[in-house]
């Protein structure tokens, strides 16, 4: 059979449509050349718009008014001048044609010292984000970087600050021992002695890594604003928490992002475990943590296992119920706040069933600091007394009701003594120092989202609030006021927030060093008798030391 020809406007067509198409793509060209300048204008009258918008929000609801008149008043200056609006058109032209230009071209990228490394960096990852089977491999030996890598920068040694990593979908990312293989395979070959941050995107199957700055350590001890309640831990990075507090910073005043631990009746973690090296900043966090107790008018309960006398500069303050470093006062002094939480309870019991506020002095928060528990139960074992911890049950379970809030401090190498109790109530925790990235998840229930640091500053670590993400923090500096090796200036900082301060500190001009409790015989005496009413339970004086060794 013999085949009949194609219709003609079938044969004809495809070239009709494709010379209707270049027709059309040519005037789009030239209409898109001609208005050119009318683009620019208008994105930028839309950019002008938007930062004239932002600037009246920014502007305090007190000065908008004389703003808005003297913005008036210009304009019915221009109106009235000769030329005046055709000239402000023309001004307003121009800068909306500045303003809209087009951005400048991005950087020609990476130089081959850079290439260089993303090239090895590219090829050690081969191994872990590859599979045999796969048809179109993302990361293939002798592949493309530019593929998997993007969004780079480098420091001045041509060491990589930032860079974003495509990895495919395959990869067990939700895997945390995958996910650390692949974070020390990058810290490795990228260059030690900086610290990391990297930033999983599961969804988006990428992979973000950064050089975190510095964290401030030159923010010392200070009344930070804060209602009760509420205590700073330290200070972080900009974007790990939604809360500023404003510090003096030398001469400056800054907001500083802030670690902010809440306590009371309402918390969710109403206690907090810290956990450091020697040397770390355990101690400075625990006398940071106690004068901002007293500013807020708290009673604090200090007992050290150790005897350094890390703490003694609150001994005799107002506030402040004991400061015992012996083994005997000091779990005396656990007994008898087990025995207060117990009356705080029952008195706030007895006050609701009476349809009754509970009574002032139950609301009162009382801090009980304990450093080095782990010392102290070896030392009670030794004398066949109660360990602290035993003796902590009662506050840790029952703080929260009766405004008791704990604080316990110990070192790595003997947190593996603290009892299920210890653990289980403080879900507020802080480690200090370095250590392993295990050893950090393990105290903290996740692990950091960075690398450790090559040197910790005193007062540097991680913390982590309840369930919420693992942050760094720096603690502010708290020195011992009478360390003389410590700085006089944040010696003098800790002094001016200690209450009732003695006669001998406060008379001291500025100039003058701060003295050692060993060169006066002005403090107060090492302790007092405790009082023991008839129902048996030991009451320390308040205002005084502890219970005696």
């Amino acid at each position: 059979m013999a085949r009949r020809p194609l219709p003609r406007i079938l044969s004809s067509g495809s070239a009709s449509i494709t010379r209707g198409k270049e027709l059309a793509r040519t005037a789009a060209d030239g209409a898109t050349d001609v208005l050119h300048p009318l683009f620019t204008v208008s994105r930028g009258l839309r950019k002008l718009a938007a930062a004239g918008r932002a600037r009246w929000s920014a502007t305090p609801k007190e000065r908008r008014g004389p703003t808005l008149f003297l913005a008036a008043a210009c304009v019915l200056g221009v109106a009235l001048m000769p030329y005046g609006p055709l000239l402000a058109l023309v001004s307003l032209m121009g800068a909306a044609a500045w303003k809209g230009r087009e951005r400048p071209a991005p950087g020609p990228g990476p130089d081959e010292l850079g290439k260089e490394r993303l090239r090895a960096l590219y090829e050690a990852l081969v191994p872990h984000f590859s599979l045999p089977g796969d048809p179109n491999p993302l990361f293939a030996h002798g592949g493309e970087w530019a593929r998997a890598f993007g969004d780079c920068a480098f420091d001045a040694d041509g060491r990589p600050t930032r860079l974003r990593i495509s990895y495919p979908a395959y990869f067990p990312d939700g895997d945390p021992a995958e996910r650390a293989r692949i974070e020390r395979l990058l810290h490795a070959k990228s260059g030690r002695g900086r610290e990391y941050r990297f930033d999983w995107d599961e969804e988006g199957n990428q992979l973000l890594m950064t050089v975190p700055g510095a964290l401030p350590a030159a923010v010392v001890a200070q009344r930070f604003v804060t209602v009760p309640g509420e205590t700073v831990l330290g200070f972080t990075d900009a974007d790990a928490v939604r809360r500023t507090v404003p510090v003096r910073d030398g001469e400056a005043t800054r907001d500083a992002p802030a670690v902010v631990w809440r306590t009371g009746p309402r918390s969710t973690e109403p206690h907090l475990l810290v956990v450091g090296q020697p040397g770390g900043g355990v101690s400075t966090l625990l006398r940071s943590i106690a004068l901002q107790a007293l500013q807020h008018d708290g009673e604090v309960l200090v007992l050290e296992g150790f005897g350094t006398g890390e703490y003694a500069c609150l001994a005799g303050r107002r506030g402040v119920l004991g400061v015992e470093c012996g083994p005997v006062g000091a779990l005396d002094a656990l007994e008898w706040a087990a025995h207060e939480t117990e009356r705080r309870l029952a008195a706030a019991y007895e006050a609701r069933q009476a349809g009754q506020p509970a009574p002032a002095e139950t609301r009162r928060p009382l801090w009980v600091l304990l450093d080095r528990p782990t010392v102290l139960a070896d030392l009670a074992a030794a004398e066949g007394r109660t360990g602290p911890q035993d003796l902590l049950q009662v506050p840790l379970r029952h703080g929260r009701a009766a405004c008791v809030t704990v604080v316990v401090a110990e070192q790595f190498d003997t947190v593996d003594a603290l009892g299920d109790v210890v653990r289980a109530h403080t879900r507020a925790r802080v480690t200090l120092g370095s250590a392993p990235a295990d050893q950090l998840a393990a105290v903290l229930g996740a692990p950091p989202r960075t690398t450790p640091p090559p040197e910790v500053p005193p007062g540097r670590g991680y913390a982590r609030l309840g369930t919420g993400e693992v942050v760094r923090v720096q603690v502010p500096a708290t020195p011992d006021p009478y360390d003389e090796t410590a700085p006089e200036a944040h010696r003098r900082a800790v002094l001016d927030l200690l209450p009732d301060r003695p006669v001998h500190e406060a008379a001291l001009p500025a100039d003058t060093p701060v003295p050692h409790p060993a060169d006066t015989a002005a403090l107060p005496p090492a302790g007092h008798a405790p009082v023991l009413p008839a129902d048996g339970a030991t009451v320390l004086p308040a205002g005084g030391a502890a219970v005696p060794n």
